[in-house]
């Protein structure tokens, strides 16, 4: 059989664990036989990370810019137990945090839907994607523990010196303080983000925060969205036939609760780190769950929503077998090579990217499975396969 052939490479970013090991079996068992696979490889495994100073990882986002479409592995975010297994010279910085910060991103992250791997909240019929900020807000805030009595006040001084303040708190006794900021052109290029997106996968969007509390902070969201959406999309969202609201974040609960899935969810990054988490579980499974970081100008950066699964790398490096669910993986390499291929107007890698995706979905609703799924499935008798058995099964569909 003829190789399909690529045209522009994709940019390869390697990562840790057994997620690492699995990106290698998927590679040459779904992959290489069947696509010239052209790709920039870099390992941001977290050794090679530290023998570069992490500038692996810089270089990585960068040549995502360059070539418009990336697909990454689960990557370890150091603490300091993970400083002294690896013997690092450093506590590096998460590895998706500085690519998002480079190519100033948004998450975008959906349920992958199988027969049998039923969600628990019986209205969802469809997909809900969950669009998250992936700049500030708590992850780049500023701590301090109150040791006693005192006044706390936020203070903005101006080139020219002059100040602004704006009191906190006038502390009684010990406590804890916290300030977190954004910047305007961070949210707006979220909202273009989830418009894009929106108009390009033809679904509403929907944007919730708690403006009611916050009437700056969370009222600035709300009204650049507003601004952005009545002065550049309204139109094209009517044309698509889409629509886009605001709602506060609580009411956006109880809506998602009560839907029947098919539409984006936009949140800041906190309400959107935990919402996709919940949103994933509910449907399932976090291995069956993609994700891609979507740029204002349109790059991309496919990957799999979950971690790098330490405990089943521990039972591989002793010899083990393991049953590790490969999908959200396996579906981060179909989509970048979906979107390369669109890009390139290679409709044969596009056509493959569908195909790889159905094989992997077929397996599952055949009742061969991962050890997570075959505990939540409702498909009788299940057949619990081994890492590379999984894999190796997807192939032979691949081979019809």
């Amino acid at each position: 059989m003829e190789k399909i052939k690529m045209q522009t490479p994709i940019v390869e970013m390697d990562g840790d664990e057994m997620t690492r090991v699995l990106w290698k079996m998927i590679k040459e068992e779904l992959l290489l036989p069947f696509v010239e696979l052209k790709t920039e490889y870099y390992d941001l495994g977290l050794k090679h990370r530290d023998d570069t100073e992490d500038h692996v990882t810089v270089a990585a986002a960068e040549a995502a810019k360059k070539y418009g479409v990336a697909v990454k592995c689960a990557t370890i975010t150091p603490n300091a137990a993970r400083v002294k297994e690896y013997g690092l010279k450093g506590m590096w910085k998460s590895p998706n945090g500085t690519i998002r910060a480079i190519l100033d991103g948004t998450v975008f992250r959906a349920p992958i839907i199988v027969k049998g791997i039923e969600p628990y909240v019986k209205t969802w019929k469809k997909p809900i994607t969950i669009a998250r900020h992936a700049y500030g807000d708590v992850y780049k805030a500023a701590e301090m523990k109150i040791p006693g009595p005192g006044t706390c006040e936020l203070v903005y001084t101006d080139e020219k010196g002059k100040e602004a303040r704006e009191l906190i708190q006038k502390f009684q006794s010990p406590g804890i303080l916290q300030g977190m900021h954004n910047l305007n052109k961070s949210i707006e290029s979220f909202a273009r983000c989830c418009f894009n997106y929106a108009l390009d996968i033809k679904q509403d969007l929907w944007f919730a925060s708690k403006d009611t509390i916050s009437k700056q902070y969370d009222h600035t969201f709300k009204d650049i969205f507003q601004e952005i959406y009545e002065t550049e999309y309204e139109t094209r969202f009517k044309e698509a036939g889409i629509t886009y609201f605001y709602t506060l974040i609580d009411d956006a609960v109880a809506r998602v609760i009560k839907s029947e899935g098919g539409y984006i969810w936009a949140c800041k990054n906190y309400d959107g780190d935990v919402m996709s988490d919940m949103v994933a579980t509910a449907f399932g499974s976090l291995a069956m769950m993609t994700s891609v970081l979507v740029s204002p100008d349109g790059k991309y950066e496919y990957e799999a929503a979950h971690g790098t699964v330490q405990r089943h790398y521990y039972k591989y490096l002793e010899g083990e077998s393991t049953s590790t669910n490969s999908v959200a993986t396996i579906f981060a390499w179909s989509g970048a090579l979906r979107k390369r291929g669109e890009l390139d107007g290679n409709q044969a890698l596009m056509e493959f990217a569908d195909k790889l995706e159905r094989a992997t979905i077929s397996v599952i609703e055949d009742g061969v499975m991962t050890k997570d799924l075959a505990l939540i499935t409702t498909i009788p008798n299940p057949h619990v396969a081994e890492s590379g058995e999984f894999i190796r099964a997807i192939r032979a569909k691949l081979e019809i």
